[in-house]
């Protein structure tokens, strides 16, 4: 190949890696690479992670830019919880992915190193945990698990004040009930009821379609003891979403500390009848199911950040 040619050659692959169309996504018209991947796959889904890793890692060997094979190489590393070997593959991908897919595959990188991170804090590492939580975050900021662990973290490290400026610079982006429920209880501690509502109403003015948020403001006024402004916030609620346990229940507790009986009695009838529990319910956004409550990862299909706010 000529000096020229060679040249081209490079300038064009570069050209293909910054407008997101690599030369190697796939297996393409290689067998050997094809059948690989295909028993890489089916090694997988039949549970045989160690055999699925060397096939994935085989079929790499002969095209190293194979896509689909980078990403089962991940999902069973991150299975298997070898987090090096993950990150590295992860890395790999971004740099062969499309611009459009970049920010999936970040989410992808954050997950890495938040359970880097989960794996150090339960080491009793816990400056490499807090190190890998901020990695996550800087990954992408919208991974709500690495902020609440991030803050977790300092605050189990006795930085208090570190803690409450992660939590309340994720709530500025995300203000979701897991963060804001730990800058709530901080606020309570320091005897700051009014900066508690504050927080609340701020969050409802930011996204005012999340209704979890709204009830959220109505607990904290009845914690409170603003007992009218309770019923007037999860009255509220209660005409944009009826059927919700969580809204009858404080609702009863509101008219039961009035010393309304009967209004009492019928609220809690309500929220007995609809269902149980003071926790507001999520659902994935990847598989549909519902949670009782907010969790890192969705319950069903074990994706992580994908838990949002039911009825919202």
């Amino acid at each position: 190949m000529t000096s020229e040619l060679a040249w081209l050659v490079r300038v064009w692959r570069t050209l293909e890696r910054l407008l997101g169309t690599p030369a190697e996504v796939g297996a393409g018209d290689d067998p050997e690479a094809i059948a690989l991947l295909r028993r890489a796959d089916d090694a997988r889904r039949a549970g045989r992670r160690d055999e699925a890793a060397g096939l994935y890692r085989d079929t790499l060997r002969h095209r190293r830019g194979d896509v689909p094979a980078l990403r089962g190489l991940r999902d069973v590393l991150l299975e298997t919880r070898q987090w090096s070997e993950a990150l590295a593959t992860q890395q790999r991908l971004l740099a062969l992915v499309a611009p459009g897919e970049r920010a999936r595959e970040n989410e992808w990188l954050a997950v890495i190193h938040y359970e880097a991170g989960r794996a150090a804090l339960a080491e009793g590492r816990a400056a490499t945990a807090i190190a890998e939580f901020k990695n996550a975050v800087r990954a992408d900021r919208h991974f709500v698990p690495a902020a609440v662990a991030l803050g977790d973290a300092y605050e189990a490290a006795g930085d208090h004040r570190e803690a409450l400026r992660v939590w309340e610079r994720a709530a500025e982006t995300d203000p979701v009930l897991p963060l804001l429920a730990r800058l709530e209880r901080v606020y309570h501690d320091e005897g700051r009821p009014t900066r508690m509502i504050a927080l609340y109403r701020s969050a409802v003015e930011r996204a005012p379609d999340d209704l979890s948020l709204a009830a959220a403001l109505g607990r904290v006024y009845f914690e409170l003891e603003m007992l009218d402004e309770a019923a007037d916030q999860f009255e509220k609620v209660e005409v944009r979403a009826p059927d919700l346990p969580v809204v009858h229940a404080f609702l009863g507790a509101v008219f039961e500390r009035r010393g309304d009986v009967r209004e009492a009695f019928d609220e809690y009838r309500r929220a007995l009848r609809l269902g149980h529990g003071f926790d507001w319910p999520h659902r994935c956004t990847e598989c549909g199911e519902e949670a009782v409550r907010w969790q890192d990862r969705c319950p069903s299909c074990r994706r992580w950040n994908t838990l949002k706010p039911a009825a919202s």
